[in-house]
């Protein structure tokens, strides 16, 4: 992308690198407020929407190059009611946990973690840092994670909507939203084991982060939402007091009255590289010969380019990924590719075509798959090929099963007045019509469908994972787990973040980490996509403006517009996600109220 003349000066006009005020030493600054991307904008609007928003890698990245910084004195956070998962927490600890090995100050206040309500991952993260100070009226909502579901059974039939829903098997339980009241056991069952494992992980990182038992922690969890001096009588927090006060402690550590301040993603970066994310990583004396690349996979996986859509989010279009793959593939200067995944699933034909173009990369060089915050059905699809999956602890990944069906309208329509005639040439040419429900052979072609996509899925990852197919079998079933509970059953091989799998890649590729460039591919650019493509080779194929994408709610694309819309208002309401052949169980895992 060739900016303008006028841009270009300002760049070269801009300090890049630890510049500010000369002569000043530099407090980083994290402000969790803003909350944190997974991936870079794929589009103009997502850039324009998230230009204040700082991407997790880069954080990370960022964080990492400060430790031999010797301008970079020390960093200090703002902790306040973000929106940040527990996995990208892991992540961000973990680069601070460096930095103060490095002998660098790092302090972390809180204008309140959670308000008389939860703020476990805030706090979480705030643990690894040397110093946490807490506002005197704010508090410590140290009370684990809950988790919810939304259950529409009854809703559809209000509607006059008739869901027609399999799976496999019973942890699948995607489809639970629509034909469900309530969540069955084996669902409850499994949930409560991620919650749990999910809360140990956290409590141990407390524990060793403040130095204290796992058992104090506990109690803490147990008393419920603390203030500001229980807190700290209960050795959880150093000090109480203000922003002032956190900042003037900051300064003092570091012997520095007026430090250059500066967020972590802004050092070290350009105007244009702090909106697009910049995974680049250039020693000198290298000239970029071997480069780790990086290809992202975010969003819910779709067949094809996943449509044009300006406002929609991150997906995995099949084509797209695919072209990044063959291109990373091709380039004899990528000695290894991560794949960083964070999706749910979606279509299993989609999985299916990139599992096999990661296969012909891996034919060449390592792919070392790093799980974010979720990588399961057909995000684990994506992982199991690879050369090493390293996943956090608390990744919620597995989810090996199947599930499909569709909505039957019908009922609704006749209740506004609408008939609509099916008329069809083949015997099976209106099953998926929403217009009528599946006949008794219909019912049996899906779910000899159903048990032929899990019979493949479950036997392609035995392969890819080198298990036994029973063992395989007995740890899929549609089950969600934790990272940690993943890698105790061999669906994970390395617990870490996406700078452990950056380390697993330059070792299984022979090359040392501080002598590797790492580059994204493709380097996001958004404007890139109004060029036209030579070929499904070319550069531009393998970016995306993203998508729009149909739910499972089946047949709603061929209903009328008021019949259409009335059901979108009922999922906007009810909070039902996307979802494909092979998708995460809709479970929202949160430590705040909504």
């Amino acid at each position: 992308m060739k900016l303008p003349k006028s841009a270009r000066t300002m760049l070269r006009r801009t300090p890049i690198g630890p510049l500010g005020v000369a002569g000043g030493p530099v407090l980083l600054e994290i402000d969790i407020a803003r909350g944190v991307q997974e991936a870079p904008a794929a589009s103009p609007v997502e850039v324009v929407r998230a230009r204040h928003t700082p991407i997790l890698r880069t954080l990370v990245e960022h964080l990492r190059k400060a430790t031999t910084d010797t301008d970079v004195a020390g960093l200090i956070a703002g902790i306040g009611p973000g929106a940040l998962t527990v996995s990208q927490s892991e992540e961000l600890r973990s680069a601070v946990q460096d930095f103060r090995a490095a002998g660098k100050v790092a302090i972390a206040w809180s204008p309140s973690f959670g308000e008389m309500s939860a703020g476990t991952t805030g706090y979480h993260l705030a643990t690894a840092f040397d110093e946490i100070w807490l506002q005197p009226s704010g508090g410590l909502g140290l009370v684990g994670y809950h988790a919810e579901a939304p259950f529409a059974r009854g809703a559809l039939e209000r509607l006059g909507v008739e869901p027609q829903m399999s799976r496999r098997h019973e942890y699948k339980s995607a489809t639970e939203i629509f034909d469900r009241h309530e969540m069955s056991e084996p669902n409850a069952e499994m949930t409560q084991r991620l919650l749990d494992s999910i809360t140990e992980s956290v409590v141990a990182d407390i524990a060793g982060g403040r130095g204290i038992e796992e058992a104090a922690v506990r109690s803490a969890i147990d008393a419920g939402p603390l203030t500001a001096d229980e807190a700290l009588a209960r050795n959880l927090i150093d000090h109480i007091g203000y922003r002032d006060g956190a900042y003037a402690a900051a300064q003092e550590r570091i012997g520095a009255a007026e430090p250059t301040l500066r967020f972590v993603e802004r050092h070290g970066s350009n105007r244009i590289e702090s909106l697009v994310g910049d995974v680049v990583r250039m020693p000198v004396g290298v000239g970029g010969k071997q480069v780790i690349g990086v290809i992202q996979a975010s969003g819910p996986i779709l067949l094809g380019r996943g449509g044009s859509g300006l406002s929609a989010g991150p997906v995995v279009a099949s084509e797209q990924l695919g072209a990044a793959l063959r291109s990373a593939g091709r380039d004899d200067n990528v000695r290894a590719v991560v794949l960083r995944i964070d999706s749910p699933g979606g279509s299993n034909v989609a999985s299916d075509a990139i599992r096999r173009e990661i296969q012909l990369v891996r034919r060449r060089k390592p792919v070392i798959a790093s799980m974010a915050s979720v990588a399961a059905s057909g995000g684990y699809y994506l992982a199991m090929p690879c050369t090493a999956i390293v996943a956090n602890a608390t990744t919620i990944t597995g989810s090996i099963g199947v599930l499909a069906g569709k909505q039957v309208l019908r009922g609704g329509l006749e209740r506004i007045g609408i008939n609509r005639a099916t008329l069809a040439s083949g015997p099976y040419a209106a099953m998926f019509s929403s217009n009528q429900g599946f006949s008794e052979a219909e019912w049996a072609l899906l779910d000899r469908w159903l048990d032929e996509v899990y019979a493949g899925f479950t036997a392609k990852a035995a392969a890819d994972r080198s298990l036994p197919v029973e063992d395989l079998r007995a740890v899929a079933r549609g089950r969600v787990w934790s990272g940690a509970d993943a890698a105790e059953r061999g669906l994970v091989d390395q617990l870490g973040g996406f700078e452990a799998a950056l380390a697993e890649a330059c070792r299984r590729s022979g090359v040392g980490v501080e002598d590797v460039s790492v580059r994204a591919i493709p380097k996001p650019s958004p404007l890139q996509l109004l060029k036209p493509m030579d070929s499904t080779d070319a550069v531009e194929a393998t970016a995306g403006f993203g998508g729009g994408h149909e739910g499972i709610l089946g047949g709603v694309a061929e209903g009328p517009a008021v019949w259409r819309a009335l059901l979108a208002s009922v999922r906007e309401i009810v909070g039902l996600p996307y979802a494909g052949v092979l998708s995460l169980p809709p479970i929202r895992i949160a430590d705040v109220l909504p």
